[in-house]
């Protein structure tokens, strides 16, 4: 009686190699990330916004020739890293956290610096970030890095806007 061959019990999932991380630059995977903040176990976007509002509490950051350029040139450069970085992990990954901090610095523009502010800020830009209001619900449905980052530009705006209104009512 001939015996029947072995079963392999592996899966083909199993046998298959692990996706090779992109190509990227230490430098960009540092930027892309938030400075690391993306690769947290969980809430990787909460992260990235604590990054956000960490800088933007560095004395003087605040004001205005600091903050625009540095959300201008974070803006170009986070587009283009997020764009790499999306090429390589897929759609919006969750490690890109460099739109958060952008999206931070927006919801703290031209606003009063103080913990309540900068606290509530926090909470709002997550909450839209979360929900992702139209335009936001639009950029986040789309590929590529300007995408990536104009949600949460989309979501900083809406929680400046509802701030800076809450200041001048309360």
């Amino acid at each position: 009686m001939d015996e029947l061959p072995k079963q392999d019990n592996r899966t083909e999932q199993s046998e298959s190699p692990r996706p090779a991380e992109p190509d990227v630059s230490p430098v960009i995977r540092i930027f892309a990330t938030g400075l690391f903040s993306g690769y947290a176990p969980f809430a990787s976007g909460t992260f990235g916004s604590m990054v956000g509002v960490l800088v933007y509490l560095i004395p003087g950051f605040e004001d205005l020739y600091v903050i625009l350029p540095a959300s201008a040139i974070v803006f170009i450069l986070g587009s283009l890293a997020a764009g790499l970085m999306e090429r390589g992990y897929g759609h919006d990954p969750s490690i890109v956290t460099i739109d958060e901090v952008l999206g931070m610095w927006v919801s703290l523009l031209l606003l009063p610096k103080t913990a309540v502010v900068v606290a509530a800020a926090f909470i709002l830009f997550r909450f839209f970030d979360i929900i992702k209001p139209p335009p936001a619900r639009i950029f986040d449905r789309m590929t590529g890095g300007w995408n990536i980052m104009l949600d949460d530009v989309v979501a900083g705006i809406y929680a400046n806007l509802l701030l800076q209104a809450a200041i001048r009512i309360l």
